[in-house]
């Protein structure tokens, strides 16, 4: 039992030197990866080949209009794959898709609390393209993150709509 008081003041210096909050809430952690969004150019030719590929069904079509894309939606266990087809040729995936070619486009990541998860990121020195939540696709409330600040990789924050009152 002599070693406790040391143990606990050891424990405390570390915590202070490397500035480590034991108490910050779990919540504002990117809790797994959402989807992987992959830019094709027609979703007519792609969700045949997915379905193929993957061995299940497209479970879910969807256009987002505030984004102009439509979206093809596939599970395989707790994974999922978002197909996005650009609606506008001016479009960010038409654009995307011109520049590197079809191929995946951006990574998801579920949270719970969105906005509380921006406000962290920002804190931390990331560049959000969107100051606001928006509307996604899948009943989703979404945040991307900017690329040149992520390693060349597109990050979506992606929290179920109505999380945060949207």
């Amino acid at each position: 039992m002599i070693l406790a008081p040391f143990l606990i003041t050891s424990l405390s210096y570390l915590l202070v030197k490397y500035e480590v909050n034991i108490f910050a809430p779990y919540h504002l952690l990117m809790r797994k990866i959402e989807h992987i969004g992959i830019a094709v150019n027609s979703l007519a030719n792609s969700v045949p080949l997915f379905e193929k590929l993957l061995g299940t069904p497209c479970y879910k079509t969807e256009s987002v209009e505030g984004e102009r894309v439509n979206t093809a939606f596939f599970r395989t266990g707790e994974n999922k794959i978002e197909l996005l087809e650009s609606m506008d040729p001016d479009g960010v995936i038409a654009r995307f898709i011109e520049k590197k070619g079809e191929g995946i486009h951006h990574i998801a990541f579920d949270v719970e609390d969105i906005e509380a998860e921006m406000k962290r990121l920002k804190a931390e020195g990331f560049v959000l393209l969107n100051e606001t939540p928006k509307q996604g696709a899948d009943n989703k409330i979404v945040c991307f993150l900017h690329p040149k600040h992520t390693n060349g990789v597109l990050i979506e924050l992606c929290s179920t709509n109505g999380a945060n009152g949207l």
